[in-house]
């Protein structure tokens, strides 16, 4: 069943708010309450209009935002962390390798893609892999597989 404008409206406020400022805590209810609609209402809407649940959109932007900040910057990883929005350094050094494969060092040494690239081929290339969840690379390794599963639980 398609989405109504009004209703995409409102999901796009909430992933613009999400986009503006993606280091603060977003919620479902917070996220919810910018759209106006109840918290189970706007997961399963958002996921229907953009192809991922508001927390994995969340953490895509997170972590595109620490790429970029390692490449580009001098900062140490803690306050990369801290200002993409991790509290734990652990964390986000855990989250970082498992959706990028690198940690953040090893992307900041990497350097950028060779200049004859088109800009939307080297965007491509460094945008985080979140077709799967977190979880399911970690057991995909632990188990000898290099491919996530392509079954996702709702």
């Amino acid at each position: 069943m398609p989405q109504s404008p009004e209703l995409l409206r409102r999901l796009l406020r909430a992933k613009d708010r999400m986009d503006r400022a993606p280091h603060e805590a977003w919620p479902v209810q917070r996220l919810a309450q910018v759209s106006a609609v109840s918290a189970a209402y706007f997961a399963r809407q958002f996921r229907q209009a953009f192809g991922l649940p508001p927390h994995r959109y969340l953490l895509t932007r997170r972590i595109e935002r620490a790429v970029a900040l390692c490449r580009d910057t001098q900062l140490p990883i803690t306050e990369i962390a801290y200002q993409t929005g991790w509290n734990s350094l652990g964390t986000f050094g855990r989250i970082f390798h498992d959706i990028t494969g690198h940690s953040p060092g090893q992307v900041r040494a990497g350097g950028p893609l060779p200049a004859q690239a088109p800009e939307c081929i080297a965007r491509a290339a460094r945008r985080p892999d979140l077709d799967s969840a977190v979880s399911e690379k970690r057991r995909g390794r632990a188990a000898g597989t290099t491919e996530p599963s392509t079954t996702e639980v709702p």
